[in-house]
């Protein structure tokens, strides 16, 4: 369901998007509101699904997640019982921070996160290899990021 935002709650949702720990009152300064309509606007943005929820960004490197990857894959059967199965197992696997349905040459792309190679080596052939639906593995590891950006463009 598309919500249609006002240029407030447009500014609500950019503020909150660059320091989500900002006070109301202070949220209610910048935007030019008194706190009571202020958090009366928030709430409405979480409660419609606009503002899904709040988030501490972990530095990976600092808690020893060295080495991040994209995985391509495929599965033996484009079919909505291989697709259920994989998701519920992917959900299981911790190391495994993101999951897209993708279209084109592969049937998914996952974000997956390891403290080395060898924990990432094992990752790979313990878990995801034996995921009974998977076909296909394609690992892509990131070297650097330039850009990870949270927010999202606001029409």
């Amino acid at each position: 369901m598309k919500v249609k935002l006002d240029s407030t709650d447009r500014k609500i949702v950019e503020i909150l998007q660059g320091n989500s720990n900002i006070t109301n009152a202070q949220l209610a300064q910048d935007i030019g509101l008194s706190p009571a309509p202020t958090l009366e606007r928030v709430k409405k943005l979480e409660n419609t699904g606009v503002i899904k929820s709040y988030h501490a960004l972990v530095d990976m490197a600092s808690i020893g997640l060295g080495v991040c990857t994209f995985v391509t894959a495929s599965l033996k059967g484009h079919n909505k019982d291989n697709i259920n199965r994989f998701i519920k197992e992917i959900k299981e696997i911790p190391e495994v921070i993101e999951c897209h349905h993708v279209t084109g040459q592969y049937d998914f792309i996952l974000k997956v996160v390891a403290s080395d190679i060898p924990a990432y080596q094992n990752l790979m052939l313990e878990k995801l290899s034996n995921i009974e639906v998977v076909d296909s593995l394609q690992s892509t590891i990131i070297l650097s990021t330039f850009k990870d950006s949270k927010s999202v463009p606001l029409p």
